[in-house]
């Protein structure tokens, strides 16, 4: 049984602009109630004149950065935009993705396993637009927005910042996405996670020969206080498996793909040496 057939969907039809036009309508009530432009905003929010426009219409979901960035300049604010922008945020994400975001907002522990491409956890914001642009989206920004906020979980203060354990194909490492720009930055990126105390990352390597047998990415969230849940990804959408036995299923096959992984040290000397060879 999945998560989403062990829970009522509390979803009505999809509300997906109300609160990116609630969001926006209180950012143009509040910027003109103290006299300030939109481009003074954006020069307060580190963007653009065009995007506080976008916003203040509906039409582009806030970065975090940018609420955070309202709730300074519009006095008496007291943090309300930054609470406000976690909704608007939910309804950036199809609905069937909703449910893990909130999830993985509350692991402790993420464990992930990507056979083809890095996962969204861990792209950087030209990676994503990559990934992402190959399915002609209409609102790519707000896609990719919602993307790299997600990486939050990795970052946050309170509660303490999720650890975060990834195994990769070697081919993943190999295969171009975007220009090669893009993948040298990514797999700094990646490098730089892999060298985090808090984190793991590990590479099974391209032997030429034979195959581990697991096709789909999938991962596992752990959590300080209730069972740990798996995610499958899969098309046209992915989901949530929380029976004991589809659990157990997932941590020992992801138990295998670790032992069959390089090590954490050398794992981190073929992202180097990989980076160098194919995108220096």
């Amino acid at each position: 049984m999945t998560v989403e057939e062990q829970e009522t969907d509390t979803d009505s039809p999809d509300p997906a602009d109300s609160p990116l036009l609630h969001f926006g309508r209180e950012v143009q009530i509040e910027r003109e109630r103290i006299g300030m432009s939109r481009g003074a905003l954006g020069k307060a929010a580190i963007c653009s004149y065009s995007l506080v426009a976008k916003v203040e219409a509906g039409d582009r979901v806030p970065s975090r950065d940018f609420a955070e960035a309202c709730d300074r300049v519009f006095p008496n604010s007291n943090g309300r935009f930054t609470r406000l922008w976690p909704l608007v945020l939910r309804y950036a994400y199809p609905p069937w993705f909703r449910r893990y975001v909130d999830l993985e907002r509350k692991a402790s522990k993420i464990r992930m396993f990507n056979p083809g491409l890095l996962p969204g956890l861990v792209q950087t914001p030209e990676y994503a637009r990559a990934v992402l642009r190959t399915g002609r989206p209409s609102n790519l920004d707000d896609l990719v927005t919602a993307r790299i906020e997600r990486q939050h979980v990795l970052t946050r203060r309170e509660p303490e910042p999720a650890r975060l354990a990834l195994v990769l194909n070697e081919v993943v490492l190999r295969n171009l996405v975007g220009s090669r720009e893009t993948m040298r930055a990514q797999l700094l990126h990646l490098r730089n996670l892999a060298e985090t105390p808090a984190h793991r990352v590990q590479i099974i390597k391209d032997k030429g020969a034979g195959h581990h047998g697991f096709h789909s990415p999938f991962g596992l969230l752990s959590f300080k206080e209730g069972a740990d849940v798996v995610h499958v990804d899969g098309f046209p959408r992915g989901y949530l498996l929380a029976e004991p036995e589809d659990v157990a299923n997932a941590s020992d096959a992801y138990d295998l793909l670790t032992a069959m992984a390089e090590p954490p040290d050398e794992s981190a000397e073929m992202i180097d040496s990989i980076s160098k060879d194919c995108y220096s």
